[in-house]
């Protein structure tokens, strides 16, 4: 009996691209992310065509049940002293969480449940980064190279932009030449 094999997409290690033919590809320009940086004249000053981050999703079947696989790919950066970020959300689906692999580069995950208790985790080649469920998430670069992560979540998890209109409870700086993580202080 013949069983027929097929070749499942894969994923390049050393850099994160998919080798499959029928992905999605979304760039997130600077233009993209009003509000999401702290110095609004800083980023006013950088041309809004500028690519801060590209995601590559695998195209797969959407309902309860099914898994999104993409990659992110977050340009080295900074918007005043504060480092090249992704925009982060929560789940729209609150319950869903999501998982992270680094790839390449390096940075930090920035997590932050619902009442703004807010976290840092390393973000680097073969870092293995579980998101509970209820918690807000974001990339960011703080290397001099692109960072990649792989990440796996529920087709039905939704993304809830809207919650995080104030921002995240850190933001991180290249301060003194350090990396360090403010809080943020609201009002």
């Amino acid at each position: 009996m013949n069983i027929p094999v097929s070749l499942p997409p894969g994923v390049a290690f050393l850099n994160g691209h998919f080798t499959a033919e029928d992905m999605i590809t979304k760039i997130t320009h600077c233009g993209d992310l009003a509000g999401v940086f702290h110095d609004q004249i800083t980023w006013q000053s950088i041309p809004s065509e500028t690519t801060i981050y590209q995601v590559e999703m695998l195209k797969s079947p959407q309902g309860e049940g099914e898994l999104f696989v993409g990659t992110t790919h977050l340009n080295p950066g900074r918007v005043g002293d504060e480092f090249y970020m992704t925009r982060g959300h929560f789940h729209q689906r609150r319950e869903q969480g999501e998982v992270y692999f680094g790839l390449r580069g390096s940075g930090l995950l920035l997590l932050q449940n619902e009442q703004g208790e807010a976290r840092l985790e390393q973000v680097s080649p073969g870092s293995v980064h579980i998101i509970p469920g209820f918690t807000a998430h974001r990339l960011i670069n703080t290397g001099t190279e692109v960072l990649s992560a792989l990440a796996v979540w529920p087709s039905i998890a939704g993304h809830d932009y809207a919650a995080l209109a104030q921002g995240f409870s850190l933001r991180v700086v290249l301060q003194d030449g350090k990396i360090q993580a403010k809080e943020v202080q609201n009002g």
